[in-house]
């Protein structure tokens, strides 16, 4: 039986922890990450935060998947139709080389609105299908059809 990505559900701000102690423990371990720039009163700082709150991928063996549960922080799987979460491996290396890529600019959506099926135009994940999930000023969550998740990000153009 061959390796697959599954979803992990993880407690609230750890994420990157059980990242890698799952990394440590010899599973193969994905978890994306993003820059902020977090504002305090008297600083600046800019830190690293996970790209999707609660959720670790892992590559393992349907057999070897109650395996995780010796790592602290580790709520469940994350179910689809009543089946653990399954990521195809061309969509991870899809969302993998989309986050690589700095190229991913601003721009005004306001002609587009929740609910609506796009196409995306440009980038790693050009001509992936997508359903705007909310628009908030200038950022854009999308369901990823086929990858199960939802993306917020803020994009060159989406053409319906």
């Amino acid at each position: 039986m061959t390796k697959q990505w599954f979803i992990l559900v993880v407690k609230t701000r750890n994420e990157i922890k059980v990242a890698e102690q799952l990394a440590a423990g010899g599973f193969t371990v994905y978890c994306p990450t993003k820059k902020e720039v977090k504002l305090w009163s008297d600083r600046k700082k800019t830190v690293t935060t996970p790209l999707f709150s609660s959720y670790v991928f892992v590559q393992l063996k349907e057999k070897e998947r109650s395996n995780v549960f010796t790592v602290p922080g580790i709520l469940r799987y994350l179910f689809w139709l009543g089946k653990p979460a399954v990521v195809q491996d061309a969509e991870m290396d899809y969302l993998q080389k989309w986050l690589a890529n700095d190229a991913i600019d601003e721009v005004s959506v306001a002609k587009l609105h929740p609910g609506e099926n796009i196409t995306i135009k440009h980038g790693v994940l050009k001509d992936k299908k997508a359903v705007i999930q909310q628009i908030s000023g200038k950022r854009v969550k999308l369901a990823i059809q086929g990858l199960g998740i939802v993306v917020n990000i803020k994009m060159r153009e989406l053409v319906k």
